[in-house]
């Protein structure tokens, strides 16, 4: 494997509208020219994704950021904070151009972030602009986040595809909205108090929540019924440990209770409970606190409610 011609060749795919398997920090995303309409669509149809729901423009840096989005003040200093890194800021569109209409979903705003994975950095700067790069499973499944996982969900699609191993974080960027007052539109691994360390206190998401992606009811499904918060299982389900509850094998998210390792195992461990024999799938109740917070709203969309 030579990983500089891999680039190149993901590159050079992507600048002719083609779609590109990548590695990010958070989960593996299905990759195009944010600002290529064709390509945005072939996205949107290899997911199967409503065109109502807007995608996340990926840059390489700030800079990058600055020409598609109007930075004020706060975005600035959670970019300075958190970039590269797991965190999405919905702001102002500044160039319809560089990212397409149906990337925004026809809205006045953008979605943009810098994401950490040495690949996708080093993609984007071969690429040279902005790329749309939403979970690289078909919509409503559970995001992949090891290689494996993204080929059997959309890489059919793809034109090229990057190995960056398993992601290191597990959950979707935290996206955080600096429109008016700022407000937290999805729970990340970037948490609320490390967000209010910065800018001061965050509202709900309330109406600018169709300006994040990831916001559906259902979202990030497994196939089979999802119970919450379970510390006696039934006989036929495959039971989702943490902590003290649950065995310490084989789907533990994390048997010493570590926030962080349950983010990184949830989606994984959630397409291994779908692919087996049981009636369904329990998991054992998290903190909802700091990541947890996180965790517990991919959960409970993969559960098929919210609240």
């Amino acid at each position: 494997m030579d990983p500089a011609a891999d680039i190149a060749k993901a590159a050079a795919a992507l600048k002719h509208g083609g779609l590109v398997i990548l590695p990010t920090e958070t989960v593996y995303g299905l990759a195009a020219d944010a600002g290529n309409a064709r390509a945005v669509a072939a996205v949107y149809a290899a997911k199967g994704r409503p065109a109502f729901n807007p995608l996340i423009a990926h840059v390489a840096d700030v800079a990058t950021a600055r020409r598609i989005a109007r930075f004020d003040e706060r975005a600035e200093r959670l970019a300075a904070a958190y970039w590269p890194g797991p965190l999405t800021l919905v702001l102002p569109a500044d160039d319809d151009a560089a990212v397409c209409d149906l990337a925004r979903a026809g809205l006045d705003t953008v979605a943009v972030r810098a994401p950490a994975h040495p690949l996708a950095q080093a993609l984007l700067a071969a690429f040279g602009g902005p790329l749309v790069a939403p979970s690289a499973n078909r919509s409503g499944r559970p995001s992949p986040t090891t290689f494996a996982d993204a080929l059997e969900e959309t890489g059919a699609a793809a034109a090229a595809a990057l190995d960056g191993g398993p992601c290191v974080i597990g959950l979707e960027s935290t996206v955080v909205a600096l429109l008016d007052a700022p407000r937290l539109l999805r729970p990340g691994a970037v948490t609320r108090a490390g967000i209010e360390a910065v800018i001061g206190p965050l509202l709900e998401a309330e109406a600018d929540a169709r300006r994040s992606p990831g916001r559906l009811t259902r979202h990030y499904a497994p196939n089979l019924p999802l119970r919450l918060n379970v510390t006696d299982p039934g006989p036929n389900e495959v039971w989702l440990g943490f902590g003290a509850f649950g065995l310490p094998e084989p789907l533990n998210l994390s048997p010493g209770g570590d926030l962080a390792e349950a983010a990184a195992n949830l989606f994984a461990y959630l397409r291994a409970a779908d692919r087996s024999s049981a009636a369904g799938i329990a998991v054992a109740p998290i903190p909802d606190e700091g990541l947890g917070e996180a965790i517990n709203d991919r959960l409970r969309r993969a559960a098929g409610y919210v609240g």
